[in-house]
């Protein structure tokens, strides 16, 4: 049995409920026979995915649907084993080399070269060319995206990449002048509301306007988010009414105690106690970008106005530092200390 997320989720650009244009524009870029490579960005649970698959249906048909899981293993030059998992289709090819860490640009290399010295299998195919969706394209390290960019030179007649990221900001300059950007913004609030209210009705119950309201405005305009919860507090309740309460994620409530800790004491065992929370949190595969950025939002209402900016400006100190190091708990954990040492030294009177 699938979640809902996964079971309503559309299967063309004909059953997306928001961004008509942006369906509209993908449609065309399909069926203009000229499709150029894509780095599609916007926030988590926009449905940048959800449109690609979708787009590739308009490119090849429903034969993209038909996917396989495969598991390759990769050789680094340290005669070390990786296991990396592919999914993919007889048209394409979806992977997420970021999860490689320092390595992923050995799966950029050989992959893709893999990929684009294979011609297309099925000769009725609409397109000449292979798809290959790079997941997470902005947590890519330098060298693997200049392998990249060497690549979508090298191989683009029978190669198209599509990137997916949360933002542009950390994908190099050549890779970005070598796609066509495409912004997929999160829904409203409102078209939110009508989605929930859809799956409520496939589901075959009803939900309140209000509820659905409520779900929508703590889901933070992430689509993924409200489904999830939609379908947690229907599990969790006989009935629904405006009065059903939300129940915030586990891993929310312990960054939430984490923000708690930092505030009430700042001593070297308080950040014992927080390193211990904060590797649940990542054993529990929760990203540390994620981690550090809820942490951040739990913490400056609670500190005063003189104080935020100082601790905005190390918050992003130690998020670009999470992107060059394959540790993440240090930075985490020196963000800790750097908050506890910035408040501590407010209330001694000391100048920042």
């Amino acid at each position: 049995m699938s979640l809902w997320v996964d079971k309503h989720r559309p299967k063309g650009l004909e059953q997306m409920s928001y961004h008509p244009e942006l369906s509209d524009r993908l449609r065309s870029l399909a069926l203009s026979g000229d499709f150029p490579h894509l780095l599609v960005y916007g926030p988590s649970g926009a449905g940048k995915k959800t449109r690609i698959v979708a787009t590739l249906k308009e490119l090849y048909g429903p034969g993209v649907n038909k996917i396989k899981i495969d598991s390759r293993v990769f050789q680094t030059p340290s005669n070390r084993k990786l296991e990396f998992t592919v999914v993919s289709s007889i048209y394409h090819m979806e992977i997420t080399p970021s999860d490689m860490g320092n390595n992923d640009r050995l799966i950029i290399q050989d992959l893709l070269k893999e990929v684009a010295q294979t011609q297309q299998v099925d000769i009725s195919a609409k397109q000449r060319f292979k798809v290959v969706i790079i997941n997470e394209a902005d947590s890519l390290t330098r060298d693997a995206q200049a392998a990249l960019r060497r690549t979508m030179e090298k191989y683009s007649p029978n190669l198209r990449l599509i990137l997916l990221a949360n933002t542009t900001s950390n994908i190099i300059a050549p890779i970005r002048s070598r796609t066509l950007l495409v912004r997929v913004s999160a829904p409203s609030y409102t078209e939110i509301e009508d989605v929930l209210m859809q799956v409520a009705k496939k589901e075959k119950f009803s939900i309140p306007q209000a509820l659905a309201v409520k779900i929508s405005q703590s889901s933070q305009r992430n689509l993924r988010r409200a489904i999830l919860t939609l379908e947690a507090v229907y599990s969790q309740n006989t009935t629904l009414d405006e009065t059903t309460t939300i129940p915030n994620p586990d891993w929310d409530v312990v960054v939430s105690s984490i923000a708690d800790d930092m505030i009430q004491e700042h001593t070297a065992a308080r950040i014992l106690k927080v390193r211990a929370k904060l590797y649940d949190l990542l054993s529990h595969c929760i990203p540390a970008e994620v981690i550090l950025k809820t942490l951040l939002f739990k913490l400056l209402p609670r500190i005063d106005n003189e104080l935020k900016p100082e601790v905005v400006r190390w918050a992003a100190f130690y998020e670009h530092r999470l992107h060059q190091s394959s540790k993440v708990i240090f930075h985490l954990e020196a963000f800790v200390a750097k908050f506890m040492r910035i408040m501590e030294t407010y209330m001694m009177g000391i100048d920042l």
